[in-house]
């Protein structure tokens, strides 16, 4: 998971470095990493009633399988 504003924040901040101060043409951009099992215990210390029931659809197949994506790749 990334907020909007840290992803812009890491693309702006990567253009304008200049050249010869990039010893790579791909980096990698983390962000937070947790299942929903962690979201819920989280929530169940204010919400202790909390229950959740979880109906996968299509886009389940694109998180189980996440795909690197390159700077190159993204050029037209």
């Amino acid at each position: 998971m990334m907020y909007i504003d840290d992803c812009i924040r890491s693309i702006t901040e990567y253009m304008v470095v200049p050249d010869d101060q990039l010893r790579l043409r791909t980096y990698n951009v983390h962000a937070m990493s947790f299942t929903p099992y962690e979201i819920a215990q989280a929530i169940r210390c204010y919400v202790p009633e909390l229950t959740i029931t979880y109906k996968p659809d299509s886009r389940q197949k694109i998180g189980e399988s996440p795909q690197s994506i390159y700077a190159t790749d993204l050029l037209l």
